[in-house]
């Protein structure tokens, strides 16, 4: 049996059994020295409360709720967030329709007879809708199947893990979770006098395109930015890659960014570095000119707007609590990803660490392992894995070349081409390459394996050997005792370290 009671204007309802400890509490939920009760007999309560439900946030639900939790997951959009609704996944479409024309361009080589009629992008659009509805509607399967929770609205957190939710239909409801996971990822930067519609779009709108831009404009070279240029270069956009640093993709291995720079060169994508954007203007023709404060201005039918994301704090709350937000927008965290509230932990890119969902995924185990009590090791993200997605594939774990040094390491290199290797050959796809940095040895041989820097054909599926021989901490002499099928891409690591060795078939 429930009592009910009217506090505030709305209807409570309250167990019989903490009635009258709810009362004596005082009618706001407070105890006779102002403080909050512990437990709020007014909130639905949880094991743990996870606020976003993105690759983090979900990740944190399912992995928790698998280990025997009772679990609320909170999502104010759409279960799967940024990542699936309006990011990687449909990206990677668009970039697998992209190597499809791309494959009917280039067919007479392999002695196909095809022909192509151009893009119709709408039907593009839709098996990439098809693809989203689908993981999505497997998200929302698992939901009911791990027995989680799941609250469409907007999640505010308060004192004692208390998390109100603003719901989607207009009510308001509130949970209580003895743990709480704060995830609510993050949005696109953007630039002042660049306002987002029309011409003007983030990633956000570019995923929703329906037909495919003649002339782009893409502010910003880093990863997203180089996938988009990929993709539409090879879809028939004339593109221009806009870069206020140096070179584009800073940050790489010089070895693998300049194979990008080559075959970007061979796509005809114009490439501006060392830029700083003044200002755009509209032009009679419903162009967008963009301007720089030095050099010719770019004319374009589309600007994208990629110089990366902020986290998504907006709307957290936080009143009451003791979790701390930096400068930057960043949710303070220590390296288990607590933050400064007992019980309340951050993840993913609400966090100061690489926005990848992988690592949100990885952030996700250690926080609900650590809240349980459960031996963890915290995530190591100087050895994390990276993709970049465009054409050619971009993959690597551990330091750069220069980094390494930096670092203080005396390092043996090598690197193998993948214009040598019988499997590119095969595929039509010779650009590129395998550089393993490995310490040296005090007698100059080459040692454990620091980093493994891939450009080429599907390096995302060939990383994996790389990321556990730098995670693992292996030896070269000990990698080179793998047997790498044949013939495959993937035996160029196998042949890059045993060149290590001293030894070698065809370096």
């Amino acid at each position: 049996m429930r009592s009910r009671d009217f506090v505030g204007g709305l209807v409570a309802v309250v167990p019989d059994v903490t009635l009258s400890r709810w009362l004596d509490a005082g009618r706001d939920g407070y105890d006779k020295k102002g403080k909050l009760s512990e437990r709020d007999p007014l909130a639905d309560q949880f094991d743990l409360v996870v606020i976003g439900g993105g690759p983090g946030g979900y990740a944190s639900a399912f992995y928790a709720a698998s280990a025997g939790m009772k679990v609320a997951l909170i999502e104010r959009d759409t279960i799967g967030g940024t990542c699936l609704n309006r990011g990687c996944i449909p990206a990677k479409a668009f970039l697998e329709t992209a190597a499809a024309n791309r494959h009917v361009a280039h067919a007479s080589e392999f002695g196909v007879k095809a022909t192509s009629a151009g893009v119709d992008f709408s039907v593009s659009q839709a098996r990439k809708a098809r693809i989203v509805d689908g993981l999505v509607k497997g998200l929302s399967g698992l939901t009911k199947s791990k027995k989680v929770s799941y609250f469409l609205g907007t999640g505010s957190l308060e004192a004692n893990r208390i998390v109100n939710i603003a719901m989607a239909d207009g009510s308001v409801q509130k949970v209580q979770g003895s743990k709480v996971i704060l995830a609510s990822g993050s949005v696109p930067r953007t630039i002042k006098g660049f306002p987002i519609g029309g011409s003007i779009m983030t990633s956000d709108e570019v995923l929703m395109l329906s037909t495919i831009p003649k002339r782009i404009a893409i502010i910003g070279g880093g990863a997203i930015g180089c996938e988009f240029a990929s993709t539409f270069a090879d879809l028939g956009s004339t593109v221009t890659i806009i870069e206020g640093a140096p070179k584009i993709l800073p940050g790489l291995d010089p070895d693998v960014a300049n194979v990008v720079v080559k075959t970007f060169a061979k796509k005809q994508i114009a490439i501006r570095t060392g830029v700083v954007v003044s200002g755009q203007n509209k032009q009679p023709d419903g162009s967008t000119q963009i301007t720089f404060t030095t050099g010719d201005p770019v004319v374009c039918d589309v600007v994208i707007m990629s110089i990366g994301r902020r986290p998504f704090a907006d709307e957290l709350g936080l009143k009451g609590t003791a979790v701390k937000v930096d400068d930057r927008g960043f949710v303070v965290v220590d390296e288990l990803c607590r933050t400064g509230e007992p019980d309340v932990y951050a993840i993913g890119d609400l966090i100061n660490t690489p926005q990848l969902a992988h690592v949100a995924y990885a952030e996700a185990i250690l926080a609900v392992k650590h809240m349980r009590g459960e031996s963890v090791v915290p995530v190591m993200y100087d050895r994390v894995p990276w993709a970049i997605y465009c054409h050619p594939e971009v993959a690597w774990a551990g330091p750069s070349e220069e980094q390494a040094r930096a670092a203080g390491h005396e390092v043996v290199v090598a690197k193998h081409q993948f214009r040598a290797n019988s499997r590119a050959m095969i595929l039509g796809e010779t650009d590129g390459l395998v550089k393993v940095i490995a310490k040296k040895n005090r007698d100059g041989s080459a040692g454990q394996v620091l980093g493994v820097h891939m450009v080429g054909p599907w390096v995302t599926e060939q990383l994996a050997g790389g990321y556990l021989a730098v995670n693992w901490e292996a030896s070269v002499d000990e990698i080179a005792e793998f047997i790498m099928p044949h013939p495959s891409l993937s035996e160029l690591f196998g042949e890059t370290v045993l060149s290590l060795t001293g030894r070698s078939f065809n370096a």
